[in-house]
């Protein structure tokens, strides 16, 4: 006859009487290992960057024509509201002064920015 579930339902047993099963075809299933991290934050290592080149693709090109001619003031370029955290330093700069705020800088941006007259913000 067909009794139901005799030997209990799904995984019961595993520590009891199927254990031989168990410690036999997949040791290693119970316990634990490691230290537990309360509030893990998985994102928190991750910086997107931006470089120098690519700095002016952020603002459009009406902005750049009209601060090529009105120099007395410079457009501010907010990286950060573009969604990048960092400014890296590959390639050229116009020769035209650019605020930029953003979280971090590495050397290279900073100096391609100040010898373009431009000045680099810090931003929390």
């Amino acid at each position: 006859k067909h009794r139901k579930h005799p030997g209990g339902c799904g995984n019961s047993g595993g520590q009891h009487h199927h254990r031989i099963n168990f410690d036999k075809y997949h040791p290693g299933y119970f316990g634990k290992v490691g230290m537990r991290n309360f509030h893990l934050i998985k994102h928190s290592k991750v910086i997107p960057t931006i470089n120098v080149d690519k700095l002016w693709s952020l603002v459009t090109a009406q902005t750049r024509e009209y601060y090529k001619e009105h120099t007395e003031k410079a457009p501010v370029i907010d990286v950060i509201k573009a969604g990048f955290m960092k400014v890296t330093g590959k390639g050229q700069l116009p020769e035209q002064p650019v605020i930029v705020k953003a979280r971090y800088f590495t050397k290279e941006a900073e100096v391609k920015i100040k010898e373009a007259g431009g000045v680099c913000v810090l931003c929390a």
